[in-house]
């Protein structure tokens, strides 16, 4: 995301919260960052599959 496009976001974001707190707008922006990363990891195939997940936390179903 280019820098312009994420000041707008920010502003954007404010302006959704009803009465924003610094922590509310902290979690909000982890939140979308966390979400911005996991799209942009799955778009580079960088996934791992539900089994691996499964197999790795010795989880059987």
């Amino acid at each position: 995301m280019q820098h312009n496009d994420i000041k707008q976001a920010a502003h954007e974001l404010i302006d959704q919260l009803d009465h924003p707190t610094w922590s509310e707008l902290a979690y909000q922006v982890a939140v979308k960052a966390s979400i911005e990363q996991g799209l942009s990891e799955a778009e580079a195939g960088e996934l791992t599959s539900q089994e691996d997940i499964e197999k790795e936390f010795g989880i059987s179903q």
